[in-house]
């Protein structure tokens, strides 16, 4: 009956947890620009939102048992790619994909979104360490981690 009991419980922690995360990322989602990350490949066979969405749900659960701001996660996590084109065809004015990507992908979500300075860092500095700007904030670190791990899983998984 405990044991029951217990199962009920979690299952409703994560019924929440998805509805907390869905609040956290409804705006943003809505947006055409998000869903036109839906048409460019990230790693493998897979799309950059769904790259995206991964990273972002995997930070915020993470944020969220560390007691750290898990509508940053949510919210960085989901925009920390968010240059809008095809890397593997266009290539950036500004320099290599790898290099340039966090700027193009913070001045589009600056541009359509308002973006608190943990959101901004998270998208800025994600690339660390290719990127020499290092995360300043937790949240930061978790995001630029389970991209790592995500990217990882995504090639290895084809």
């Amino acid at each position: 009956m405990k044991a029951l009991r217990s199962s009920r419980h979690r299952s409703q922690v994560n019924l929440d947890n998805i509805l907390e995360y869905k609040e956290y990322i409804s705006e943003l989602f809505k947006h055409p620009n998000v869903k036109l990350m839906q048409s460019f490949i990230q790693h493998s066979d897979v799309s950059t939102l769904n790259h995206c969405l991964s990273v972002s749900y995997m930070s915020f659960r993470i944020c969220k048992r560390l007691k750290l701001d898990c509508r940053a996660g949510a919210r960085g996590g989901l925009l920390h790619d968010f240059y809008l084109y095809d890397w593997h065809e266009t290539k950036p004015n500004e320099g290599k994909h790898g290099f340039v990507h966090p700027r193009i992908a913070l001045k589009n979500a600056n541009k359509f979104f308002k973006l608190n300075n943990r959101e901004q860092d998270i998208i800025i500095k994600h690339m660390f360490p290719l990127t020499p700007k290092i995360p300043r904030y937790a949240e930061s670190w978790v995001v630029t981690l389970v991209d790592k791990y995500i990217a990882i899983k995504e090639i290895v998984n084809h």
